[in-house]
């Protein structure tokens, strides 16, 4: 059951790292392994509006697509996801933004999951920290790449 949790000082606001975050649709763009998105609907509920969105994720041999809901808390600026369907037993992670008081912002990611799958979760395994940092930093890229 890999976890992985880490908080960065970005030189961003706030509010543009939660748009950047939050918009599924443009993942394939820049996040590794993924090499397709859909949002298959959104709704509002109550303070928060929610995706439903299929992400395919590319690695070697393998090509998984797993749906997700994705709770997107604009006035708290925090991302909630949980799983729908495929390849995972579970998976569920947030973001936390905030601006700091000496400019930038702190975002905090938190993830856990476990695949279905025993020869992908050891794979996953061997990888998952460096994998984790790389998602992290691709997003910290496209950060630069839109804000910078």
């Amino acid at each position: 059951m890999p976890v992985h949790s880490e908080t960065r000082h970005l030189p961003y606001t706030a509010q543009q790292m939660y748009d950047l975050v939050a918009d599924v649709a443009r993942y394939p763009e820049f996040l590794p392994w993924c090499s397709a998105a859909r949002i298959r609907r959104t709704f509002e509920t109550g303070e928060a509006q929610v995706l439903e969105a299929d992400l395919v994720i590319s690695f070697k041999v393998f090509r998984e697509r797993f749906g997700s809901r994705v709770t997107l808390f604009a006035q708290q600026r925090k991302i909630d996801t949980e799983y729908l369907d495929g390849p995972f037993k579970y998976m569920r992670s947030d973001w936390h933004f905030q601006d700091a008081p000496d400019g930038g912002c702190n975002v905090s990611f938190h993830v856990d999951f476990e695949f279905k799958n025993a020869v992908l979760q050891g794979i996953i395994g061997v990888v998952f920290n460096e994998a984790m940092h790389r998602v992290v930093r691709a997003f910290e890229q496209r950060a630069a790449a839109l804000y910078g």
